[in-house]
């Protein structure tokens, strides 16, 4: 089950750099110390990347190891995620300890338009179908900043609510709603409820099996101004058997996203990964195995994920 909400995810707000507080900054800091406990040479770590299909220069590397650059471009930050695993570093170690992107032009951040957009939904996605003429215009006056995502299965390892609490900012003067799409689902069943913000239109599209749904904020916002909306989506009283994956689709790069499996403890998969794709049918990437806590749930935290699709997958038992 693949399931999309997306609000125009945009580019950090501009700061200071590592390179202009005269000293090096934790990223640095902590991959030089993890290449010199490794044992390899910058040269070797780049041929590491190379044999991944990441090409990523001696010069750059060197930069991010003095502080003098760090990964901002989604070619580098796939490179941050390769690193991980090369220098045995836990997921999400080095992604964690970049700082906010150097302020390019004047601007607070911008939606993608319909061609970046298409290429992470594809072409004439559900997606695109259901928005019809509004898609080129899909929550272009905001930007997500974080967005923490929780997914529950029940006993008969279905899907049964997804929760999405979500920190948007306004880009321009008069935001005053978020459109929020979800999709391979019964819609005719599915029901949603608003925690923060109000529910306004709900649409549900039983052909596209898709559900678009607006949330307002209950007032204009001022530019930049930021809001925090929340809401469940509960997949109706006989949800379908579930796949063994779930993703998310980003157009730019929140500064967080965690996806968070809630699995119920009579029906525990017996290993979860998390992986990423450059848009919808693509190879994955990145995979990794993720731990099943004490409390039976996965889940991945990324920080300044390049625009994508972002997923978990798991495999039950027998």
């Amino acid at each position: 089950m693949r399931r999309t909400h997306e609000a125009g995810e945009g580019s950090a707000s501009a700061a200071a750099h590592p390179a202009a507080t005269g000293s090096a900054a934790p990223f640095a800091v902590v991959f030089r110390d993890a290449v010199q406990r490794r044992g390899l040479s910058l040269d070797r770590v780049r041929e590491r990347l190379a044999a991944q299909g990441i090409s990523i220069s001696l010069a750059t590397l060197s930069y991010w190891q003095r502080g003098r650059s760090q990964p901002e471009r989604a070619r580098s930050l796939r490179a941050v995620d390769a690193l991980e695993a090369i220098l045995d570093l836990p997921p999400g170690t080095l992604r964690s300890l970049i700082g906010p992107s150097r302020p390019r032009g004047r601007t607070t951040g911008q939606a993608p338009g319909p061609d970046v957009s298409r290429q992470v939904f594809g072409r004439q996605s559900h997606i695109e179908r259901a928005l019809g003429p509004t898609f080129p215009r899909f929550n272009d006056d905001l930007v997500s900043l974080t967005i923490h995502e929780t997914v529950r299965f029940d006993e008969h390892r279905r899907f049964r609510a997804v929760t999405v609490k979500q920190v948007v900012r306004a880009t321009r003067e008069g935001a005053g709603r978020i459109t929020v799409v979800h999709d391979e689902i019964a819609a005719e069943h599915a029901t949603l409820t608003a925690h923060c913000g109000r529910l306004g239109t709900v649409r549900r599209l039983p052909e596209l099996r898709t559900v678009v749904a607006e949330l307002e904020f209950g007032r204009p916002l001022a530019r930049d101004e930021t809001a925090l909306i929340s809401y469940t989506l509960r997949y109706g009283p006989e949800p379908a058997a579930s796949p063994a994956h779930y993703e998310r689709r980003l157009r730019t790069s929140p500064h967080e996203f965690l996806l968070h499996l809630c699995f119920h403890p009579d029906a525990l998969p017996s290993s979860c990964h998390r992986y990423s794709r450059e848009r919808i049918g693509g190879p994955k990437r990145s995979e990794r195995r993720t731990v099943l806590d004490v409390s039976h749930t996965s889940h991945m935290l990324l920080h300044r994920c390049p625009p994508g699709v972002y997923g978990m997958s798991w495999e039950w038992p027998g």
